[in-house]
C-alpha cells in the first residue's frame, strides 16, 4: 500500500489526535485541516485548503482506512475517524510510530520516543526499536531502516506508508551502523521542550477551533 503525501499527512493526523486528545475525536474536517497544517510536530509545514483534506479523507474511505461519522447525539456535521489500527492488526505505539514517520519523515530511535511521547508510552530505546522491528518484519513491510544521514551517528527509520525522498534515495544516507556500535543521540535536551512547547501551541489552535465552531453551531 502506498499513499499520497496527502493522504499520509490526513491519516497519521489522525492518529495523532485520536491518541493526544481523545476527548476531541473524531474530528471534523475543519480541526482535520488544523491538525494537518499546524506547525508543531509537521515536517514539512504545509497549507491545505479544504478541499484537499476532503479528497485524501474520500481516497482513505476507498481504502478502508477512514470512517466517516455522521451527525448524531447533538453533532451537526460529520466527523472522521481513523481505522488505521484495525485495517492492519497494529497496536497504540505502532501507530504512533508509524504517524510521527509520516508527519516528520524518516526519524532516529532517539527521535521517535519524544515525538511519540503523547501517544504512547515507551520504556527506553529497546522498546521503540522492537516496535520497529516487528514493523518491518511483516510479510508487507511498513517501515525500513535508511541507515544515517553523511555526518549522524543515528540510523533512521522511515514509513513505507508513502514515498520519500528518504526511502527511495538511499545513496544520499550512510549505512547502518556495524553491530555493537553505541548510538548516541543528536538531539540536545532543549529541544524535547520545544517540541512539546510547539505540540501544546497546536493544540491550543485546535481548541479555539472547535470553540469557534460551537459558537457557530450555537448561533453565537
Amino acid at each position: 500500500m502506498q499513499l499520497s503525501v496527502e493522504c499520509a499527512r490526513v491519516l497519521a493526523s489522525l492518529v495523532e489526535k485520536g491518541l493526544t486528545t481523545p476527548q476531541q475525536y473524531p474530528l471534523t474536517v475543519n480541526a482535520l485541516l488544523t491538525a494537518c497544517n499546524q506547525a508543531s510536530n509537521r515536517e514539512p509545514v504545509v497549507s491545505y485548503d479544504e478541499a484537499t483534506v476532503q479528497s485524501a479523507l474520500d481516497e482513505l474511505k476507498g481504502l478502508r482506512l477512514v470512517r466517516f461519522v455522521l451527525p448524531s447525539h447533538g453533532r451537526s456535521v460529520v466527523r472522521y475517524r481513523q481505522v488505521l489500527d484495525e485495517a492492519l492488526g497494529l497496536d497504540d505505539r505502532q501507530c504512533a510510530v508509524l504517524a510521527v514517520l509520516m508527519l516528520r519523515g524518516a526519524q532516529t530511535v532517539g527521535e521517535l520516543r519524544t515525538r511519540t511521547e503523547r501517544m504512547a508510552r515507551f520504556d527506553g530505546l529497546v522498546e521503540v526499536e522492537h516496535e520497529l522491528e516487528l514493523l518491518a518484519s511483516r510479510d508487507e513491510p511498513l517501515v525500513r531502516n535508511v541507515g544515517r544521514r553523511p555526518g549522524q551517528k543515528e540510523e533512521r527509520w522511515a514509513s513505507l506508508l508513502v514515498g520519500t525522498d528518504d526511502v527511495e534515495d538511499l545513496g544520499a544516507v550512510q549505512p547502518p551502523a556495524a553491530v555493537g556500535e553505541p548510538a548516541r543521540l543528536a538531539y540536545p535536551p532543549d529541544d524535547e521542550l520545544r517540541s512539546e512547547l510547539d505540540s501544546l501551541k497546536g493544540e491550543v489552535a485546535q481548541l479555539r477551533h472547535e470553540l469557534e465552531e460551537l459558537r457557530r453551531s450555537l448561533g453565537g
